[in-house]
This record gives C-alpha cells, sequence and structure tokens, in this order.
C-alpha cells in the first residue's frame, strides 16, 4: 500500500521533459511510482487537477545557519516549494568554531547577513565546536533538507587565531586548514565557500580575504579529494575583475576535477554589457571542461531601511554604518552631534545626497501617513533641506522608525533577465535566504521565476524553469537522490497552481529572537509541500513533520 497517491496532476519531474497529465506515489518517504496512471489503494490521497507536481525546489544560496538551530523549516522558504537548501556561503558557516571566536564570528555575520545579536545569546544552546558538532545539532528539528557548506574564514579562524585576518598563512598552516577542511567534508560538508568583498562589523575584511592562491590552490586540493564545490563571492561590482575570478576558477576546477560557482551576477543600467562579457566567459571555460557555474537571482534588487536598523543601503557609506551599529541611544546623539552630521552630510555627497538617495520611497505602513509614497527628494524640497540631512531629521522626529524603499536598483529589466536566465549555464540562485533581514525579503524568488518569465516574459516553459531549480540543481551540486520525480529518488514534492504561483507583497515581521524585525514574503499558488515523503506545508500552515534530512552527495 502507497502512502500517499497524488492524483491528475500535471507532473514536471525535473528532467526538462514535458510535463504529462499523470500522478505519483509515495512509499517510505520515496517516489514509488509516476505516470498516467497509478493502480493500488493508498492511505491517503490528494487531488491536484488543475495543478501541477514538480520536485521539491533547491535554492543553492542561502544563510540560514543560524535560524535553522530554533527554526528547522528556514520559514518561510519551505512554504514557497523549497525543500532543500545550501547555507554556508561566502566564507561563513557556524562551524568550525572554537568558543573563544565566537563573538568575532557574530560580527561578521551581523555585518553580512543583518542578523541581530539576539539570534546567537537568545535563540539555541552553543554546544559544538567541530563541524560533527554543528551537524547533530542542524538535526534535531529539520523540516527541510540542508546541504551545508563550511566557511573558508572561519577555517582561518580555527587555525590561524588572531592571525585569520591580518596575514597569509604559513606552509604548515595551510596543511592544518587542510586537515580542517577534510574533516568537515567528511562530516557531511557538501564543500566550501570564500569570499573576495566580504567585511566584518568594523569593516576589516574577512579572514578569507587574506588568503594567497597557494592557500585556495591547497584547499581546493582537498575539494578534489572529495569530488566537492568551491563557492566564491567574486568582486562582482567590477566585470573586469570578475572575468579574471572565471579564468582562476576554471584552472581549479580544471586541476582539481571540481565543481565551482559564484555569485552573485547582476544586471545593472551604468554597465549593461558586463552580465553578457561574465557570462560569455563562463561559457568558454565550459567549453574547455572546466566547471564554472554563475548563480543569478530572479529578482529585482530592493533595498528598505530606517535608521533603527543596520542596513546593506549604506554598505557604500562606512561613516553611516558606524554609528549605525551604535545602540539606538548612542545612534540619536551621534545623528544629534553637528561634528558627526556635517561628516555624515559630507560622506553622502557634494549634492546633499541626492544621487544616492533622492530616488528613496518613504514605505507606507512603515511611515507617518503624510510622509508614505514620497521620495525623499520630494520630502527634502519640501523641507527646504538636502536630501542626507533630510534623512537624518525626519528619522530623528519620529524615533528613527520611518522606512524607506530603494526600488529596482538594478536587475529589473525583465525583457534582459528572462533570456540570461535561460542560457544553459545559468545557475538559478543567489537569492541570500536567511540573510539582509532588515534590508529586503529573500524569499519567494521561486515564485517569482514562475510568474515574471514563465507566465510573463515566456523567456522560459514551465518546464525548463522547473529544471532549472530542481534537477539541474541537484546535478551541479552531486545531490543524491533529489530534484527529479523519478522511482527510488527522495519524495521531495511541491504542488503549485501554475497560472497563480508567485510571491506575495513584501512586508515586515517581529518573529526573529528578541522580537527583532525583517522583511518577508508570503507565498502564492503553491498548494502542499512533501519533504522526503512528509506533509509539511500547506495553505492551512505548518505540519508538525521533521522529516528534513542533511543532503547526502552522489
Amino acid at each position: 500500500m502507497f502512502d500517499l497517491v497524488i492524483r491528475n496532476a500535471r507532473v514536471v519531474d525535473g528532467t526538462g521533459a514535458p510535463g504529462f497529465i499523470g500522478e505519483v506515489a509515495v512509499k517510505d518517504g520515496r517516489i514509488a511510482a509516476v505516470g498516467p496512471r497509478v493502480d493500488g489503494p493508498a492511505r491517503a490521497e490528494l487531488d491536484a487537477r488543475g495543478k501541477v507536481a514538480a520536485p521539491g525546489f533547491i535554492d543553492p544560496h542561502t544563510h540560514f545557519d543560524v535560524q535553522l538551530l530554533w527554526d528547522g523549516a528556514a520559514r518561510p522558504c519551505l512554504e514557497h516549494g523549497v525543500t532543500s537548501i545550501i547555507p554556508g556561503n561566502c566564507s561563513l558557516s557556524m562551524a568550525p568554531l572554537r568558543a573563544g571566536d565566537r563573538k568575532a564570528v557574530i560580527g561578521m555575520f551581523q555585518q553580512i547577513e543583518e542578523l541581530p545579536p539576539e539570534a546567537f545569546t537568545i535563540a539555541f544552546d552553543w554546544t559544538w565546536e567541530d563541524w560533527e558538532g554543528y551537524r547533530r545539532a542542524l538535526e534535531k528539528g529539520l523540516a527541510i533538507n540542508v546541504a551545508p557548506l563550511v566557511g573558508h574564514s572561519v577555517i582561518r579562524l580555527w587555525v590561524m587565531g588572531p592571525d585569520a585576518n591580518q596575514r597569509a598563512a604559513r606552509p604548515d598552516e595551510i596543511a592544518a586548514m587542510q586537515g580542517v577542511l577534510r574533516q568537515c567534508l567528511a562530516a557531511g560538508a557538501i564543500g566550501l565557500s570564500t569570499s573576495f568583498v566580504d567585511v566584518d562589523e568594523t569593516a576589516r575584511p574577512v579572514p578569507s580575504r587574506f588568503a594567497q592562491f597557494a592557500e585556495l590552490d591547497g584547499l581546493c586540493a582537498v575539494l578534489g579529494e572529495f569530488g566537492r564545490m568551491l563557492q566564491i563571492v567574486p568582486e562582482f561590482y567590477d566585470a573586469d575583475i570578475t572575468i579574471a575570478r572565471i579564468d582562476q576558477l576554471a584552472e581549479l576546477s580544471l586541476k582539481h576535477g571540481i565543481p565551482t560557482t559564484f555569485s552573485p551576477v547582476f544586471d545593472n543600467r551604468q554597465t549593461p554589457q558586463s552580465v553578457d562579457r561574465i557570462l560569455d566567459r563562463a561559457e568558454e571555460q565550459f567549453a574547455r571542461g572546466a566547471r564554472v557555474w554563475p548563480q543569478m537571482q530572479t529578482r529585482p534588487i530592493d533595498i528598505s531601511f530606517s535608521l533603527l536598523r543596520p542596513s546593506l543601503f549604506f554598505a557604500r557609506l562606512p561613516s553611516w554604518v558606524r554609528v549605525l551599529r551604535l545602540p539606538v541611544e548612542e545612534r540619536i546623539a551621534a545623528l544629534k552631534d553637528p561634528e558627526t552630521r556635517a561628516r555624515l552630510l559630507r560622506d553622502a555627497g557634494e549634492d546633499g545626497g541626492e544621487r544616492i538617495m533622492g530616488r528613496l520611497v518613504a514605505r507606507a505602513g512603515e511611515a507617518p501617513t503624510d510622509l508614505a509614497g514620497r521620495t525623499l527628494k520630494e520630502i527634502a524640497d519640501a523641507r527646504g533641506q538636502g536630501c542626507a540631512l533630510a534623512l537624518i531629521e525626519v528619522s530623528l522626529e519620529h524615533g528613527l522608525d520611518v522606512a524607506f524603499l530603494a526600488a529596482n536598483g538594478g536587475h529589473d529589466n525583465s525583457d534582459r533577465i528572462g533570456p540570461l536566465l535561460a542560457r544553459p549555464h545559468v545557475h538559478v540562485g543567489a537569492g541570500d535566504g536567511g540573510a539582509h533581514l532588515a534590508s529586503f525579503a529573500t524569499y519567494g524568488d521561486t515564485g517569482y521565476l514562475f510568474s515574471e518569465f514563465v507566465r510573463g516574459t515566456g523567456a522560459l516553459s514551465l518546464e525548463q524553469a522547473v529544471a532549472k531549480i530542481t534537477g539541474e540543481t541537484a546535478d551541479i551540486w552531486g545531490l543524491k537522490d533529489r530534484g527529479r520525480l523519478v522511482p527510488g529518488q527522495a519524495a521531495d514534492i511541491v504542488v503549485f497552481d501554475p497560472d497563480r504561483i508567485g510571491r506575495g507583497e513584501e512586508r515586515p515581521v517581529f518573529d526573529m529572537p528578541g522580537e527583532g524585525m525583517r522583511y518577508t514574503r508570503d507565498s502564492v499558488g503553491v498548494e502542499a509541500v512533501l519533504v522526503n515523503g512528509e506533509l509539511a506545508w500547506t495553505p492551512a500552515g505548518y505540519t508538525a513533520a521533521k522529516a528534513g534530512r542533511i543532503c547526502e552527495r552522489v
């Protein structure tokens, strides 16, 4: 007897093959049968008439490393149809990490991923130091599958201590790092992540950025022993440097026989040829036999912020970042201080901040009604002030709790983005789920893929879009038994309405530890999500199922 049969669905199996009206049977957490008709009794049936049954979506670039310790469903990721996630990107992970180094890594997580400090202090018991201990802590309550990367910065910190972000490693230290990486991979890490751009909370480069090529090469030799992934964040703001990194990744891929991936790849109006150049170079390297997967997100770049919380929006203005890192009362005092204010205004630009801030729009529901919907330039002009000064004074007048939105900062031309996403070697990812909590909602990218680029521009067929975020992703990362509706594979399944699937409006919620705020989006058109054969979510809400696993490698 089957545990479940999904009847009358449009089966899109993740291979890219045309969908068909059929049925999917589940037994003991696995796909038991797929076909036009599945005969035999079942303990439960799900009528999916008019809906699609597809493999659970796989998100290859997330930062749920911390959230998973108190929320094994990675809410709201799972309700968007995502059944497997890859955390540990951008050189950071929660292990291996000695107790004495936790403060330093927390600072990096707060700077890079904008997590509240309470996420590390009151939400879980920090009981581990090594990778295997972290894995055990994760496995206690997973409702979603996890394939975690280990971060280069924390490996460096483990071996080099305070020198990790001071200097290059000696040969003996590289050998020690190789040993640590080997242990992490043996314990289930899916690969290594590193970064060439990120900074800590003091604006100092993270430890991975002090590594010379010999160190990266040595670590890739260990990845080659296991056939595991190298993920990097290149200097994405400069196409020429990114292309140089692609060439470097290609040599590492060819030398050590490993897959590599880099993210993000953003399209923007200022340098419209950059993405084509980057993707063309990646394709040239694929033609040589290298595996260098460019990751591209689906959604436009929208950033929200208030001066009540640190934000990614001010990444280009270090003086503002330093002030916004102060405790709230000290922050208010600094914003009122004439000397500090003069420095902030000077750093905002000779135009009073108009170029950087003028297009900001006060968010409805998160700003006074007389300001909501107006641009900061309009508000500033009405006050007879420059934009940066108006931002400071309006914020002070309302306890800093006035939110602004910088909409469509790039990657927003769907007629361009769709064909780029459809390119064979473009890996759909770079979503940053679980990070940048007070800047934008990192959820719903999968729904947006279907609403904008399948139903909207038609750049991808339904089958192509499903394959991009299921079977192809599983193959790129070597995830065992994931990504396809094929008998014997894990029963990770999403049932959705192809005419409705999308993403809800971005909204603030206060559900982080310590009542911390984040932006989120509800799913639209998703009808059911199964993880390893168990129903994990329906529109009625999350179930009690805890069927998530640490993913195995092929």
